[in-house]
């Protein structure tokens, strides 16, 4: 396995280098920088404190937790965020409370997200006049059914 160096800079004294909880997680924990509220049904773009240099070839995907979203129904609106090799700018997370009663608590250092890196391949599209046949066809949205 490829061992991918990702250069990072800190944007604020509060920020922490990203890291996995456990040994062969894929993602890395995003922390909150401040100190949020989030109502019910209310979102906010949520800093991390952190810039980061992704390598030519290779994109971030920022993932909801699955903890604050079965116990809290905290996601992310635009989920995954996608963050580009050529983008320099602070990591922001984009919280969206989900809950319709309770409102949700981020505090400074609050895991809110998971970032994944992964390489993406140079894309050339080519134009063709028909495409070749695969068993699905142009069958979509819910073609396969819920139960078998």
């Amino acid at each position: 396995m490829d061992n991918v160096r990702i250069p990072i800079k800190m944007l604020s004294r509060d920020a922490q280098i990203p890291h996995t909880a456990y040994n062969g997680d894929a993602g890395v924990d995003l922390r909150s920088v401040e100190r949020i509220v989030l109502k019910p049904h209310e979102r906010a773009m949520v800093a991390t404190g952190l810039a980061i240099a992704l390598p030519e070839g290779y994109a971030g995907f920022v993932l909801p937790r699955s903890g604050l979203a079965a116990k809290h129904g905290i996601s992310i609106v635009n989920a995954p965020g996608l963050i580009d090799s050529n983008y320099r700018g602070e990591l922001k997370v984009i919280l969206l409370n989900t809950d319709p009663n309770d409102s949700f608590a981020i505090e400074i250092g609050d895991r809110i997200a998971q970032l994944i890196v992964m390489p993406i391949p140079t894309i050339n599209f080519e134009q063709v006049e028909e495409l070749t046949e695969s068993q699905r066809g142009e069958s979509g949205f819910g073609s396969s059914g819920i139960r078998n």
